[in-house]
């Protein structure tokens, strides 16, 4: 069976610790979409790192991890991860595999990418111009480059082919970057690339499943910027949710067991678009500055808010989440009031449904407030130990959302999570 642990917010929910957390139960950790755009955070020996699309369970030496069919992949990024991974002794040639359906990240997916926001101007999405979107264009419109076509000696004239494709593109955009050096790092990635672990990842993973093995996939991003279900047109450009297990790594619907929702104990958001919760005074800055808050890809300052349990109600419901893992607790173990938002009101109208187009409407959150601890949680290990206050907090959510929160983390560090329910 396979179990699934993705984000519930904007991403940068901490999904990282989590897959790290529990990847030793797992025998394969496998990513299913997304691209450099994410960054997950680990601590390794007490060191900070940031994986972008190497799955979160590398540093395990008896854990497989597979990159999906559903993954945009930049040879260049994959790269310098597999250097800094090998730095901390692990062979990466000998359990990372890559499935020969993952599409491939060009060059010129980099500058269609900057190009476009740039145009955009006042409007611009806020992306991380990694290529993501065009790289994604590409794939539905069958155009793409996937691993496997790597390996095949028609490879440079389909890439070249690719680029005056895209060349055409930028000349309307009147980019004129030079981006020979980005050319030169891609070939050598390419050349990487080869020597990995090619593999027919719908078969690799079923048949792993058919062995018993047990099978987490880690989800990029978080739930309200899926394509499809986030606060469109400010989101990714691949399905977040847990349906996008199935279409990203070839496993049916029915082989999905746990649903593992990754929330924060508030609310932050990387780019543009809507953020109903959203703080712009001194509690906003306290939240960024206590949980350091920012972007593990870009570096750019988080926006800060509470925690909106309409939006997760909501993210819950689409991803048939088991159970909720909330983590940076520990960022409002100062804070003497907390608020929950707990409806909006929507051109006047109290609501507790996420709206359509909700960059278009006027929304003003309902707030409901707490006790803050006021206690320093980082040390503790044991639900037990938890104060009263933040136990009410907990149930709370668990009645509004209907999912139970099952763990909360209660710091950076890799032991820094307690259970509430007794797991170990």
């Amino acid at each position: 069976m396979v179990d699934v642990i993705l984000g519930l917010q904007w991403g940068d929910e901490g999904k990282g610790k989590i897959v790290d957390y529990f990847a030793p139960k797992y025998d394969v950790v496998a990513r299913f979409q997304g691209g450099p755009n994410a960054g997950h955070t680990l601590y390794v020996n007490d060191k900070k790192v940031v994986l972008h699309q190497i799955p979160s369970g590398i540093f395990h030496q008896h854990t497989i991890n597979l990159i999906g069919g559903g993954v945009v992949l930049d040879p260049v990024t994959l790269k310098k991860e597999c250097d800094t991974v090998a730095s901390f002794g692990i062979d990466v040639k000998k359990n990372l595999y890559i499935s020969a359906r993952t599409n491939i990240i060009i060059p010129t997916h980099r500058a269609l990418d900057r190009a476009s926001e740039v145009s955009k101007g006042a409007e611009k999405i806020g992306s991380t111009l990694k290529g993501i979107g065009p790289a994604y264009m590409d794939k539905t419109g069958r155009n793409a480059i996937r691993m496997g076509d790597l390996l095949d000696k028609s490879f440079v004239t389909n890439y070249i082919k690719l680029r005056l494709k895209h060349q055409r593109l930028l000349d309307n955009f009147h980019f004129n970057e030079d981006i020979s050096e980005w050319e030169d790092e891609f070939f050598e990635g390419v050349e990487f690339l080869k020597s990995l672990n090619v593999v027919n990842a719908e078969y690799f993973i079923n048949d792993k499943i058919a062995e018993g093995r047990k099978i987490l996939a880690e989800g990029a991003q978080g739930s309200m910027l899926d394509i499809d279900f986030g606060t469109f047109p400010y989101v990714t450009s691949s399905n977040t949710i847990s349906a996008g297990v199935c279409t990203g790594l070839g496993v049916a619907p029915q082989k999905i067991k746990e649903v593992m929702g990754v929330t924060k104990a508030y609310c932050t958001r990387v780019g543009s678009g809507p953020f109903p919760t959203e703080l712009f005074d001194e509690t906003g800055e306290e939240l960024r500055k206590i949980g350091s808050e920012f972007g593990a890809t870009t570096g750019r300052p988080r926006r800060c808010g509470w925690i909106d349990l309409i939006a997760l109600q909501y993210a819950c419901m689409i991803n048939g989440v088991t159970q909720v893992v909330m983590t940076k607790a520990d960022v409002l173990d100062s804070f003497k009031e907390l608020q929950m938002c707990t409806s909006y009101m929507v051109n006047g109208e109290e609501s507790k449904q996420v709206p359509f187009q909700i960059s278009r409407v006027k929304i003003e959150p309902k707030y409901q407030a707490f006790k803050g601890w006021n206690t320093d949680t980082t040390s503790f290990k044991d639900s037990n130990e938890l104060p009263t206050t933040m136990i009410e907090y907990v149930n709370f959510i668990n009645t509004y959302i209907g999912a139970p929160v099952k763990y909360v983390s209660n710091g950076p560090g890799r032991n820094q999570i307690v259970s509430l329910h007794g797991e170990n």
